[in-house]
């Protein structure tokens, strides 16, 4: 080894025919030799240099002293050595063991320092300013060739060498280590500046596994007239704070790194992601099977027996992680007395070494463990219990086999607190996953199983929950089957996430279909939706607890906001009528292929109060599609709102015949990854009724006219071939024009729609609306209505612009 060969070096320095360096490969062969070499024995580095290091003995080394050497880290002591002239020469040598890749034998670097004292005319002046300027517990002084003059005993300990065995040489000569090259040019940069230097280097002392810290400080050390005549080191154990320092730093690594997502799983992984390889070389975790099925209790692990665990995630040094004997999502049983079961049991966290009963009884009774020991050489574990808000939820087992050193007492301080912050991520992460799947079971049961059976329009339908950060929302959809073969659509979408968002959506449905169910127009049933949504505020927050207000990530269940689209078709006239409450407005596909955004009048949300919502009537081809949707499937981070319904509408260009296909085509194209927001997409396609389908008659206000309405109806039935319904048919007719005609105001029309089922109306002018009423024994009249309720599957009335009309059907079977 010369100069060059520590970085930073320069060789004006240095005289590297002072110290003799010799490196010698495993199999015995020199492969180094420098000039100092060549100044003790006489040989040139090409005469020597690829030999036998045993040609220069002066005396043959037995066989059992050279397996002794083998083990050794280090040596040091005097040899007999053959100069090149013949004479025997005695040295004093320091033999470094220099590691090699894959568990191979390494190569040997050996150090002779001179042989005779080297001048030091200023030596003990040296000594005396050393001990004025510096005051430490490992302190040594060198020259200004940076060789050793004096060490105290502090020093040579922590290096496991005398001051004599160090005199002469340079730090890495007697420190074979990376940080010696690093601290030799802080001291040769003092020596070149005249100012001290502060330093910090790490690494493991001579036969000690665990690493050290020192906080050094470098020097110059000059005389009355100024001048350097050396430097001083002294250097300070400051390991106990390094290792506390690292502690905290992984605690607080911890803290932002565990928790990031609510999922169970994830949060494991994130445990063990941070461990890894800082603190171990394989770690596991491991949760009881109930957890997520049921809220458990504390204590809910069996005191006695076997313990059933599932694995939720591990990580290890090597990849693969080939010491794992089970796989992620897999149950093992774990046997009573074995050290996961027994940190469970008494809720404290412990520690192990290879060789302790604990360990060798479980691997007794489980082979491939005790195979993970053997191949892995693991030497030291620790299991501790996973507890948080007084349950306990599994165990984590953290194990070491490259690691130098063994868990030690402060390890297991460490491995409590960051098993302590990841159980209450875990816990937090599994009560929102029972409270989303709540939400999601409660959500799903209130959005309709099933769309009613209708002829106005086909439709399909796609609802998809956001991701497990939002939570569960309030977005819904409905297809409502009104009188007159007409049929409402419904989209809407309520503020929030949760628990509350669903339940309020439930509300809100249950609103519409119950003002939907007396035929409201659109614009009228969105302000009264828009009351119903303030008056569940008011109530909402003269009941919210005062407390909530205060928990931090309570879910807000003051303020209700909601959004709304509702739209009625009429497959008769084939006209659409469209009230917006702050929704997105829908798009229009024509059976020509044109896409458009419908540009209709957006009212303000629901729940704000006093502001009016108009209606817009279109006229719809057949075949037409029309696609309604919430803003979850537009509003995204990665895009802004303008692109996404380009997307929108390229998405829906050249639809495929099956509008399930579609919807799937669409949810494709605009939501590749799991949405951030609840998603509800319903699309329809327009149908018409054929004008043959439908019959109208004007009536005059004259009973006689009852007769000429009966028959009417009764041969447009033989037409349409539904003679089976003449009876009832005729007997509806009857009371409902009869009715027109006595309470009624012209114009009266009779219409009859057949859909599938037959549909009976009569229109008049008067706004007011029929009821059913009991007719007593005696009473001539009051029984039509209750007749006609009797005899169809359904009747009821809806206001319109010119009156009302009252309507009657009747559910035909199957051809």
């Amino acid at each position: 080894m010369s100069a060059d060969q520590v970085p930073g070096s320069p060789a004006s320095i240095f005289d590297e025919t002072l110290s003799a360096h010799v490196t010698i490969d495993e199999h015995g062969i020199v492969t180094g030799w420098n000039a100092g070499a060549e100044a003790l024995l006489g040989y040139s580095p090409t005469q020597i240099m690829g030999r036998p290091a045993a040609d220069l003995m002066a005396e043959r080394i037995g066989k059992g002293e050279l397996r002794h050497l083998a083990r050794l880290p280090r040596w040091n002591g005097r040899i007999a050595l053959r100069h090149r002239s013949g004479h025997r020469l005695e040295v004093r040598v320091l033999a470094h063991r220099r590691a090699a890749g894959g568990g191979r034998p390494g190569s040997w670097f050996l150090v002779s320092a001179p042989r005779e004292p080297l001048p030091r005319p200023d030596g003990q002046a040296l000594v005396g300013l050393h001990h004025e300027q510096v005051a430490g517990c490992f302190m040594a002084l060198f020259d200004t060739g940076l060789r050793l003059c004096r060490a105290n005993e502090a020093y040579g300990r922590a290096y496991g060498l005398h001051e004599d065995d160090m005199r002469g040489l340079r730090l890495p000569e007697f420190m074979d280590h990376p940080t010696a090259a690093e601290v030799e040019r802080s001291m040769l940069r003092v020596l070149e500046t005249g100012e001290p230097k502060v330093m910090e280097v790490y690494g493991r002392s001579l036969g000690e596994t665990r690493e050290h810290a020192w906080s050094i400080v470098v020097t110059p050390l000059k005389n009355e007239a100024g001048t350097v005549l050396g430097v001083g080191l002294a250097a300070h154990d400051m390991t106990e704070q390094y290792w506390a320092r690292k502690r905290l730093m992984m605690l607080a690594d911890a803290s932002t790194r565990i928790g990031s997502t609510l999922d169970v799983t994830q949060t494991a992984q994130e445990l063990a992601d941070v461990v890894i390889p800082e603190f171990a070389d394989f770690v596991s975790v491991d949760l009881l099977p109930s957890l997520g099925v049921h809220e458990p209790s504390p204590g809910t692990v069996s005191p006695h027996g076997p313990v059933v665990l599932r694995r939720v995630a591990h990580r290890s040094v090597n990849p693969g992680t080939p010491e794992a004997v089970v796989a992620p999502g897999q149950v093992d049983c774990y046997p009573e007395g074995s050290p996961p079961v027994e940190s469970l049991r008494s809720g404290r966290a412990l520690l192990h070494l290879a060789t302790d009963p604990a360990i060798t009884e479980w691997t007794v009774v489980a082979h491939s463990r005790a195979a993970r020991v053997h191949d892995f050489g693991i030497h030291s574990a620790i299991t501790v219990p996973l507890t948080a808000r007084g349950t306990t939820l599994g165990v984590v087992v953290f194990v070491r086999h490259q690691h130098p050193e063994v868990f030690r007492e402060d390890d297991l301080l460490l491995a409590e607190e960051l098993a302590a912050r990841a159980a209450v991520c875990i816990d937090n992460a599994r009560r929102f996953t029972r409270e989303r799947a709540t939400a999601v079971t409660l959500q799903c049961s209130l959005l309709p199983q099933a769309l009613p059976e209708q002829a106005a329009v086909e439709v399909a339908s796609r609802y998809l929950p956001a991701g497990a950060r939002a939570g569960v929302g309030g977005d819904w959809f409905d297809v409502i089957a009104l009188s007159g073969a007409r049929v409402g659509l419904v989209v809407g979408d309520v503020v929030g996430h949760g628990i509350h968002a669903s339940a309020t959506m439930g509300r809100l449905r249950t609103a519409v279909l119950t003002l939907a169910d007396i035929d409201l127009p659109p614009d009228e049933l969105l302000t009264h939706l828009d009351d119903i949504v303030a008056r569940l505020t008011t109530e909402a927050k003269d009941t919210q607890p005062p407390r909530l207000e205060a928990q931090v990530g309570a879910e807000a269940t003051g303020d209700i906001g909601a959004t709304c689209l509702y739209a009625v078709y009429d497959p008769v006239s084939r006209h659409c009528t469209i009230a917006l409450a702050g929704h997105p407005a829908p798009a229009l596909v024509t059976p020509d292929g044109t896409v458009k955004l419908l540009d209709l009048p957006v009212g303000p949300p629901l729940g704000l109060g006093g502001l009016p919502f108009e209606a817009t009537d279109i006229e719809l081809p057949a075949g037409s599609l029309l696609a309604f949707y919430t803003d979850g499937l537009i509003e995204s981070r990665e895009r802004d709102v303008d692109l996404s319904l380009s997307l929108f509408r390229q998405a829906l260009t050249h639809p495929p015949a099956s509008l399930n296909d579609l919807c799937d085509a669409v949810l494709a194209v605009m939501l590749p990854g799991r949405p951030a927001d609840d998603v509800a997409l319903l699309i329809a396609r327009t149908k018409a009724l054929d004008a043959d389908r439908v019959a109208t008659w004007d009536i005059p206000a004259d009973p006689v006219a009852v007769a000429q309405a009966r028959m009417g109806a009764a041969a447009q039935l033989d037409a349409w071939e539904l003679n089976d319904a003449g009876f009832v048919t005729e007997l509806v007719v009857s009371e409902l024009v009869t009715n027109a005609i006595r309470y009624g105001q012209p114009p009266i029309q009779l219409r009859l729609i057949y859909d599938g089922d037959l549909i009976c109306e009569v229109s008049d002018a008067s706004g007011t609306a029929p009821h059913m009423r009991r007719a007593h024994t005696f009473d001539e009249g009051g029984r039509g209505l209750l007749l006609v309720a009797q005899l169809t599957a359904a009747w009821g009335t809806r206001q319109t612009d010119q009156g009302k009309t009252i309507w009657a059907k009747q559910t035909l079977p199957s051809p």
